[in-house]
């Protein structure tokens, strides 16, 4: 099996608004900040009127608003606008992925770039999502790819060069 692997493709917004929320999903505490928001409003409606404080109902509601805001933001506003403003999504983008590095050119750019710029990367039933830091990523969406043969030949570069790997909620190794 040849191991370079040569990828010519287009972002689609659904691309990029699939790994901005597989990416805020891995980033947020999903169970935890919905549970919290949850529990803040329920706590709110009951200060409210079980003891009539309205200061302590107030504040608990506030403090389930923002959290709800944060989530749907994370969700729903965030990925979709992020592509419309990024002119960088609207680029082709030909990368050669190899043992050596990978070959990332576009519009505005030509790099030459190492495997060790990406430290982890997560992997849903849609994309590759490749990190070169916190907050920062490179989307591969599986679409792309020309063949089984040719996805599966990312898959072991991707193994043997990116330390961290998380399928979906679940770390490899």
């Amino acid at each position: 099996m040849d191991s370079t692997v040569s990828l010519l493709f287009r972002y689609s917004k659904q691309d990029i608004v699939r790994a901005m929320r597989l990416h805020y999903s891995s980033r947020l505490r999903l169970r935890f900040d919905i549970t919290v928001t949850a529990l803040s409003a329920a706590m709110g409606f009951y200060f409210w009127q079980a003891t009539n404080s309205r200061f302590w109902g107030i504040t608990s509601l506030g403090v389930s608003g923002i959290f709800a805001l944060v989530l749907i933001a994370a969700f729903t506003i965030i990925p979709p606008l992020s592509f419309r403003r990024n002119p960088k999504y609207r680029d082709d983008y030909e990368l050669t992925f190899s043992p050596d590095g990978i070959h990332f050119r576009t519009a505005h750019i030509d790099s030459q770039l190492q495997w060790n710029l990406y430290s982890r990367a997560f992997i849903d039933s849609h994309s590759f999502v490749l990190y070169s830091g916190d907050d920062y990523f490179t989307v591969i969406p599986k679409r792309v790819f020309e063949s089984g043969e040719q996805l599966r030949a990312f898959e072991l570069l991707l193994s043997q060069k990116v330390q961290k790997i998380v399928k979906k909620g679940r770390e490899t190794r």
